[in-house]
């Protein structure tokens, strides 16, 4: 699998906007489409789209969900499988991978994939396994208004956002003026992947599967997060992309680490006020530590077809989630995400991600074993940050606890 996944070429994905063209009016008459995905508004775009493909004589279904991660295997296990199309990201995609669970795509690319550019052919020695459609990652946010009040420059680092924060709350402007997606679980562990990142941390001993997190640059970068956190509202082991969102919509923050799928949301006229919007500016995530990378991961987000269902479902389910990549779904909506699809517009709310991405932030890695040190990390560091024990002693638990599920993977 390692030999395997060297072979992907992922980086350009992340540099260039891609191009395919529109495959509408696709009139696919039988057949039962079936999805799985995750919940936010660039996705919900996609398969809205794709389900308009589908004709009177198809079966449609959406299960879009925070909990896809802990449903996908065992749907796409069963045979036939539960889910048709499974939506994925560079994680989410090993474990099917190791599996076996989702089928080559070359077949259907030439057959129905007119337009689509090699970039975003997730290829694995020479099988197309995926098609991205878009790219994501987790980046800076401010309201420059909050700033000028504070008196304070744009910030560059996580050094200079304690700073500001601490400015923000000493002249009474917020009591909590920052916030990270910290609640306990995938989004602790992605929070601190990007942070270890920005001190240039390998999360795994050179050539091999074992944990390497608990040393100098894991303790530094756990002990900033905690710094972090403390100008984070105390409920901050809660907080995913639907809290930070809200409590930036309402007025309640002027930093922020949030996803760039999100600034579509948060850019619009819904939900929030002309002058919070009109403030918020989308900016590369920080750098740390003196460092020039930025502290984040690069990702892309893809659709799959399950391998354990008809050729002709398949076939359904590929055309129907070409019509859910079209030109025209990306111009109704331009500012859900940073679209690797032609007609794509950059603007305001992609600004976070393209910064990041010349910036030369790193992209999250697509190893087999990643998924569980980041469950291992997402579960074991919400006791350090809650003063319950040393960093170095959360990092060891953390170790432990991967080395204990790579050990019965067969990993280690």
């Amino acid at each position: 699998m390692m030999k395997m996944l060297s072979k992907i070429t992922l980086t350009s994905t992340f540099m260039f906007l891609l191009v395919h063209a529109t495959y509408a009016a696709c009139g696919i008459n039988s057949g039962s489409i079936r999805i799985l995905a995750n919940d936010f508004p660039a996705i919900h775009a996609v398969l809205s789209a794709a389900e308009k493909c589908a004709g009177g004589g198809v079966t449609f279904t959406k299960n879009t969900t925070k909990e896809h991660r802990t449903l996908v295997v065992a749907g796409l296990t069963a045979n036939p499988a539960e889910f048709t199309s499974a939506v994925v990201a560079n994680s989410s995609i090993v474990p099917l991978l190791n599996e076996g669970l989702i089928r080559p795509l070359n077949d259907l690319v030439a057959k129905h994939g007119r337009g689509l550019k090699k970039n975003q052919l997730i290829t694995i020695n020479g099988k197309i396994m995926a098609v991205a459609f878009m790219a994501n990652a987790q980046h800076l946010f401010y309201r420059k208004d909050i700033l000028d009040k504070a008196s304070v420059g744009i910030p560059k680092s996580y050094e200079e956002i304690l700073s500001a924060a601490k400015a923000i709350r000493a002249k009474g402007i917020m009591e909590y003026p920052f916030a990270l997606n910290t609640k306990t679980g995938w989004n602790l562990g992605e929070e601190f992947i990007n942070m270890y990142m920005g001190y240039k941390g390998q999360l795994f001993k050179p050539g091999t599967a074992i944990a390497s997190v608990n040393n100098a640059k894991g303790v530094a970068a756990l002990k900033m997060i905690k710094s972090l956190t403390e100008y984070s509202n105390p409920d901050f082991l809660t907080f995913d992309s639907n809290a930070t969102a809200a409590l930036w919509e309402a007025g309640k923050l002027g930093l922020a680490t949030m996803w760039g799928t999100r600034g579509g949301t948060i850019l619009d006229d819904k939900g929030s006020t002309s002058n919070i919007t009109s403030n918020t500016v989308l900016a590369s995530a920080p750098t740390v530590a003196g460092g020039s990378t930025p502290a984040t991961t690069l990702w892309w987000d893809g659709f799959t077809i399950a391998k354990n269902i008809s050729d002709k479902d398949a076939e359904a389910t590929f055309i129907a989630m070409m019509n859910g990549i079209s030109t025209e779904m990306v111009k109704a909506n331009n500012n859900e995400a940073v679209w690797l699809i032609e007609g794509f517009v950059p603007g305001k709310a992609s600004a976070g991600v393209f910064a990041s991405a010349s910036a030369g932030a790193t992209p999250y890695p697509m190893l087999p074993y990643a998924g569980l040190l980041h469950s291992a990390l997402g579960s074991e560091l919400s006791e350090f940050l809650q003063g319950n024990e040393s960093a170095q002693q959360a990092l060891a638990d953390v170790e432990a606890a991967y080395t204990a599920s790579a050990k019965e993977k067969g990993f280690l």
